[in-house]
């Protein structure tokens, strides 16, 4: 293994397996999926600890093959209609106050899940202490129909990352369209004022400062409120190597120059979108 793929020592952190088990098996319980396990996230211990979980929704196979993630890449198991509900009783047994639910991409599927979004987010809201639902989504094919559906569901913050800057889009995210997630973003913050639009990418990839400087402006212009901005981690060895281990310095320029521009930008190597996104949540409403 080259340098590259060695963890830089602000970068590594230690599992706490006794905090996680008990979120674990609650999940395992309700057979629920997290993109905290699925995309080997390096807080999953601080998270989980917490009596936090993103919850992955619509199965754990995607039909999609970005470079940067760990989630399998297949034929997407058939909707468990029984899913929305769970997802509701394991928030209600950890007591959530603000539940984040994402999901793997289904290009399979004529809305691309929204239904199953807008299923799962009003059994949330529908629990006796309301919490705030935060959205994670797939840029949906574009479908104005499927976003506005999810819409419908009223979340109070709605997230969808670009990942990348565009020029590294044939690399890293083949599939996707860098201006198709503007699309996608734009139209969620016009289509209901009160709605939190968030977006998230990360640093590592080989982007330049102006780059990432200029996916900030974009950002912002398409309605966003809040971004996120972490260091790239390669999760697998069949995922893209790490370019550059950015430095600290660099990220504190991006929140900087982010908050500049009218932003809630946070920006340091462990960021990821949905890391502490309930202490995010409060603040920014």
């Amino acid at each position: 293994m080259g340098d590259e793929d060695r963890l830089a020592s602000w970068v590594r952190k230690k599992l706490n397996w006794k905090e996680m088990r008990s979120v674990k098996t609650l999940l395992r319980r309700y057979g629920l999926n997290t993109v905290c396990e699925s995309a080997r996230c390096p807080n999953q211990s601080e998270c989980f600890g917490r009596g936090q979980a993103t919850f992955l929704i619509m199965g754990d196979v995607c039909a999609r093959d970005c470079r940067f993630c760990s989630i399998k890449v297949g034929i997407p198991h058939p909707l468990d209609e029984t899913e929305p509900l769970r997802v509701a009783d394991a928030s209600r047994f950890l007591s959530l106050k603000h539940v984040v639910i994402t999901s793997v991409t289904r290009d399979d599927l004529p809305d691309g899940g929204a239904e199953h979004f807008f299923k799962t987010v009003t059994s949330v809201k529908a629990l006796e202490w309301t919490p705030s639902v935060e959205v994670l989504t797939s840029d949906l094919g574009g479908s104005v129909y499927a976003l506005d559906r999810i819409i419908e569901s009223h979340p109070d913050v709605y997230n969808h990352n670009v990942e990348t800057v565009p020029s590294l889009y044939p690399k890293i995210r083949p599939r996707a369209d860098y201006e198709r997630s503007l699309m996608i973003l734009d139209r969620a913050a016009r289509s209901d004022r009160r709605i939190r639009i968030k977006s998230g990418l990360m640093v590592g990839f080989g982007e330049r400062m102006e780059e990432v400087r200029a996916v900030l402006h974009d950002l912002k212009d398409a309605g966003c409120h809040t971004v996120t901005i972490g260091q790239y981690l390669r999760p697998t060895l069949r995922n893209v190597p790490v370019k550059e281990y950015v430095s600290m310095d660099s990220f504190k320029a991006f929140e900087e120059y982010g908050k500049k521009l009218g932003l809630e930008t946070i920006a340091s190597p462990l960021a990821r979108s949905s890391y502490r996104a309930d202490h995010y949540a409060v603040l920014l409403s």
